[in-house]
């Protein structure tokens, strides 16, 4: 079974959770492109660095899921960041240094986030009306949520869409 990015669930409202994610590490590309292109476009890079594209020709083992992240209002940007979670334990100066430039390490500290799961193909479409689902019901519980919103997918591409497991996931401010 794949790994997948570790998280505490704090609390559980009637449809979305208040999670507490811990420290882990990312390999990020940033890209400028429609949503719909740009988990595509980065996603290659990315599988290169784990894959022995990186200085020390190392394989690095896959983890779920893969982020498609925009840092301000989902409608407003067209620069996205998509990334791959290191496995549990990584540090930025233990893992190998990716040969791709586009390919950024990053330590993410423990945040407090929402989050609401949801399943079919995480298109467009389906991932704002998620979005606003989860802004809505974030916002009836009286949690602040700051702009990035993250759409995490957990499944392969070929998997058939109605089997699809993804989730929502944005950070909050107390």
């Amino acid at each position: 079974m794949t790994e997948r990015q570790e998280f505490k669930v704090l609390r559980t409202y009637e449809d979305f959770e208040l999670r507490e994610y811990l420290p882990c590490v990312i390999a990020e590309v940033k890209i400028s492109a429609q949503y719909s292109t740009a988990t595509s476009s980065a996603f290659a890079s990315l599988f290169n660095y784990i894959s022995k594209g990186n200085k020390s020709s190392q394989k690095i083992a896959m983890t779920a899921p893969v982020i498609t992240a925009q840092k301000t209002d989902i409608s407003e940007s067209s620069e996205w960041y998509v990334s791959f979670v290191m496995p549990s334990g990584s540090t930025v100066g233990h893992l190998p240094h990716p040969n791709d430039s586009q390919v950024q390490l990053r330590e993410l500290d423990t945040e407090t986030c929402v989050a609401k799961s949801f399943r079919g193909r995480a298109n467009d479409e389906l991932s704002r009306k998620m979005v606003m689902e989860l802004r809505a019901s974030a916002s009836k519980a009286n949690i602040a949520l700051s702009d990035e919103t993250r759409i995490c997918r957990f499944d392969p591409p070929f998997k058939p869409g109605f089997l699809q497991y993804n989730e929502i996931v944005i950070p909050a401010h107390f």
